[in-house]
């Protein structure tokens, strides 16, 4: 698939529960880096994972981003639709022999750091349920690549791991959907959180494997809680408010924690007038290379959950 000549930006978020300030952080990241290149911004639901995924949290996700004026081009993008998709591409990888079926289970290799590679030369027990994996030895090792704010990557795939890339209970997984959708919307540029930094060079790998254009990436800085723990779903952090105040409170906060340096007054402005002023001011020169932010002093501690946290 040719490579877009414009800026394509996007926001994936998981709709495993309504957007926090993590979530809005990144979100409105993406979409001024888009907007000051003069570039489209889409958004695209990753919901392949049904029971990560409550009935509504993606109408809610939606409408949260339409209350901060985050307006997205084109038609979104729903991964529960794109199964063919994802089956083309693994079969392709079949094909290569980059994926192989795996029915080991967690507990099995617990005492290993990253998955042995046990099934790479045929499955353990033929009477259980696959999974399918990526085979991160093959290939061009390491892997590298400039990100636009940390500099430049290197990673060894094999030392993270074969990825699964479609699980035992025939779900698809992140990193095979997450390419083949990236290529499929023609995204040039993808920016997101820095706890997905690790998952590019299986991203990579996939991308060359398949013969699909590598977008730019820029991965921001992580907002935590006052504890120093991510701020994520997974540790049940607060739904964004979304009365007026709250909206452009929370708003000009994401700006500050973008280090983009508001200015005072624009803090009770109107999400229309922010993202203006922000989109002409958009800098990522601004933007401080360090690995975590402090959550805002009005926002609440997270709890701890056992709720897997979404992208």
């Amino acid at each position: 698939m040719p490579r877009s000549s414009r800026y394509r930006g996007r926001f994936a978020p998981t709709p495993s529960g309504p957007l926090h300030f993590g979530s809005l952080v990144a979100a409105l990241g993406s979409y001024l880096d888009a907007r000051a290149a003069g570039g489209q911004w889409l958004v695209r639901i990753e919901d392949i994972d049904p029971p990560r995924c409550p009935q509504g949290a993606a109408s809610t996700i939606l409408r949260q981003l339409e209350t901060f004026g985050l307006e997205w081009d084109e038609a979104i993008m729903w991964q529960h639709t794109r199964g063919d998709a994802y089956q083309q591409a693994l079969d392709q990888l079949i094909q290569l022999g980059l994926a192989y079926p795996c029915n080991c289970s967690r507990k099995q290799w617990q005492a290993f750091e990253i998955y042995p590679g046990w099934c790479r030369e045929g499955v353990c027990d033929a009477n259980k349920p696959v999974a399918w994996r990526l085979r991160s030895d093959l290939g061009k090792r390491p892997t590298c690549w400039q990100d636009r704010l940390f500099g430049e990557q290197r990673f060894d795939p094999a030392e993270l791991g074969d990825v699964v890339l479609k699980r035992k209970d025939g779900l698809w997984a992140y990193q095979l959907a997450v390419v083949v959708d990236d290529a499929e919307q023609q995204i040039t540029d993808v920016v997101r959180g820095l706890d997905l930094l690790d998952n590019t060079p299986w991203q990579h790998q996939l991308q060359s494997a398949l013969q699909l254009p590598q977008p730019r990436y820029l991965h921001l800085p992580l907002i935590v809680t006052t504890e120093g723990q991510k701020l994520s779903k997974q540790n049940l952090a607060p739904a964004l408010s979304e009365n007026e105040q709250g909206v452009r409170r929370q708003l000009f906060q994401a700006l500050e924690a973008l280090d983009q340096a508001p200015p005072q007054a624009l803090a009770t402005e109107s999400p229309a007038t922010q993202l203006h002023w922000a989109i002409a001011n958009w800098s990522l020169q601004r933007l401080r290379p360090t690995a975590h932010r402090q959550t805002p002093a009005s926002m609440p501690p997270s709890t701890p959950s056992s709720v897997p946290p979404g992208d």
